[in-house]
């Protein structure tokens, strides 16, 4: 009776390790990027708006630094769900155009030209604090 109980444990024992698929982890890769932030740019935004609507791109192009990719991608248990891609293009410092597979949103208004925004002069105390390095 003793050897029918081992070797009926052992055979539930073996049974349990044996599973159809292993788990598979949903993984997200990326920056998130929306119909509704894509809306939000603008032609002439500075490069710290675009940063903030749509945060720190995901790839710098270091031959062309006027480039910002972005680009996110799900997989659900192994198999691609979503992948999205973002490019924008910059004129100096400002955003010249998007362009990639996420479109801005059907009910957002069109691009227009983001109004400039002048750099604040420094004061006395300002310019001092530069010229020492903080």
């Amino acid at each position: 009776m003793a050897y029918l109980r081992i070797l009926l444990l052992l055979t539930l024992g073996a049974l349990a390790g044996c599973s159809v698929s292993p788990y598979k982890l949903d993984i997200q890769q990326g920056n998130v990027v929306t119909q509704e932030m894509v809306a939000k740019l603008k032609p002439g935004m500075t490069k710290s708006q675009v940063r903030f609507i749509m945060g720190t791109p995901l790839i710098t192009d270091a031959f062309h630094a006027d480039r910002w990719d972005y680009v996110y991608r799900y997989q659900k248990a192994g198999t691609l769900t979503e992948e999205r891609q973002v490019a924008l293009y910059f004129e100096g410092e400002n955003l010249k155009r998007v362009s990639g597979d996420v479109v801005a949103a059907s009910g957002s208004e069109p691009m227009q030209l983001a109004p400039k925004v002048e750099p604040e002069e420094k004061g006395f105390f300002g310019k001092m604090l530069e010229k020492i390095g903080l």
